[in-house]
């Protein structure tokens, strides 16, 4: 029976399916088994190259047959795995039939057809099946790390680092405890969340992607009780470590990972809370960011872009609701928990080996895929806002009590006893405008000019350094 996606069970799959093209082809099922086949072939080559007498070097053209096997792998290919998965019920041990089926294919060249068959015990040769699941984990998050979550924070980044400097001059009202507060600028407060989230980028992408080919209990046991004279470990290092798509100086093709060198049967997975605390880190910077620019817009202080036919409530024709930020803020939310799981679970295994990790990460591309929906929102929330100055300034020209800084700081300055205590009288729960403050300032005793300056300023010019620090960021 063919299904809608609008029978899926989870949203990201249903509702929202067409928003992560980017994300299922790396996340899915079919994406991981993709992996693993990459992982086969390209162990098998590799062994292929060891020196090992009873398995040649490998010709040209089955090199080439079997690389794309894995570059062409489709869900016809993982439907077939799945379809053995149900005799052996065990989906590693699946793929490695699959790849030895392949390798009798009679559509193959002959000689390449003989020259696979005769090697194919040597596919999943000394491996336990994590060796292929670790490091297709890794391949997996690799790629998803570099090509989608860097790619819509660069853009998120981009578009904000331009409201930045495009808003940089406006002033606004800040509140702190939602009080009123010292002026800033609109592109200020933006440059705030650019500058956090450079720092947060920076994070996800430093973290080391980690694998391991060692055995079943990490001593290469089974690889040494076959051929005990050759360096196993360095060889794994080379495999793991070598470039994706160029050979080493040895002319091994390698998956362009990190070696794990210390390991109990699976890859510890520590690497992998570090990533997963780094990408919920910068989501916390966005949920932070989609609540305020949620108030902005209640004050007036954003306007967002009509769409034609988009409907704000099912009674209330005027309302115009900022549901991309928040959408961004639930997504974020949803993606976050699952993280936290993540990065608090995979790194805890019972003894050598235990399963619960198994299930647990299938769930990865979920927890990223509910980030990447948020993105999205951010993205497309960000371009429908506009700003609103006369909403701005009005909220400024009502707010002269935030004078009440400036003033008594210089005050003290030339040494005024009292100067705190003395605008706290004048301006603490009160309603406050130039008329009360400006025979105070002529009062004071200090400088002419100061007192001159004290008197033209005010709240919509007293941002500090907001402007400059906006354009630097």
């Amino acid at each position: 029976m063919t299904q809608h996606h609008i029978s899926a069970l989870s949203p990201l799959d249903g509702r929202y399916q067409s928003k992560l093209a980017t994300v299922r082809p790396l996340m899915s099922e079919e994406g991981f088994f993709r992996c693993r086949v990459q992982v086969e072939i390209t162990w098998f080559i590799a062994l292929s190259d060891s020196g090992m007498p009873e398995f040649k070097p490998l010709s040209k053209e089955a090199r080439i047959e079997m690389r794309r096997w894995a570059e062409e792998f489709n869900t016809s290919d993982a439907l077939a795995i799945k379809d053995i998965e149900k005799t052996t019920n065990h989906d590693v041990k699946a793929v490695e039939y699959w790849l030895k089926n392949q390798c009798q294919k009679t559509t193959l060249n002959e000689n390449v057809r003989t020259e696979l068959s005769r090697a194919s015990e040597f596919i999943h040769f000394a491996c336990t099946s994590e060796d292929i699941n670790n490091t297709s984990h890794a391949l997996q998050l690799n790629t998803l790390r570099d090509k989608v979550v860097l790619l819509y924070l660069d853009q998120l980044i981009d578009q904000l680092r331009e409201m930045a400097h495009r808003l940089a001059g406006l002033p606004m009202l800040s509140r702190t405890h939602g009080q009123t507060a010292s002026p800033t600028t609109v592109g200020k407060e933006i440059a705030n969340i650019v500058s956090r989230l450079l720092k947060a980028r920076s994070k996800i992408a430093e973290v080391q992607i980690m694998a391991k080919m060692n055995g079943a209990v990490g001593n290469y046991n089974a690889h040494l009780a076959a051929w005990p004279d050759f360096d196993w470990h360095s060889f794994s290092k080379r495999v793991i470590e070598s470039p994706l798509h160029q050979p080493d100086p040895m002319g091994i093709f390698g998956l362009g990972l990190n070696q794990q060198n210390y390991t109990i049967q699976i890859e510890p997975h520590d690497y992998m809370a570090e990533l997963f605390d780094a990408i919920a880190r910068a989501n916390t910077i966005l949920i932070d960011w989609s609540r305020d620019v949620w108030g902005y817009v209640s004050l007036g202080y954003f306007k967002q872009k009509l769409k034609a036919g988009e409907i704000g409530s099912s009674t209330m024709p005027h309302k115009v609701n900022p549901i991309d930020f928040e959408n961004a803020e639930g997504n974020l939310g949803l993606s976050n928990a699952l993280l936290n799981h993540l990065s608090a679970k995979l790194p805890i295994s019972r003894w050598q080996r235990d399963l619960t990790d198994s299930t647990v990460l299938r769930n990865m591309g979920v927890a990223i895929g509910y980030a990447v929906l948020a993105y999205q929102s951010l993205l497309a929330g960000q371009a429908k806002l506009e700003v609103n100055p006369e909403a701005i300034a009005k909220d400024l020209d009502n707010a002269w009590e935030v004078l009440a800084e400036p003033i008594q700081t210089v005050m003290r300055r030339f040494g005024l006893e009292g100067a705190y205590e003395q605008l706290k009288e004048a301006t603490r729960g009160k309603v406050v405008g130039p008329s009360d403050l400006h025979p105070l300032i002529k009062n004071l005793n200090i400088p002419t000019a100061e007192k001159e300056r004290l008197l033209k300023l005010t709240p919509a010019q007293y941002t500090g350094l907001a402007e400059s620090l906006a354009r630097l960021i």
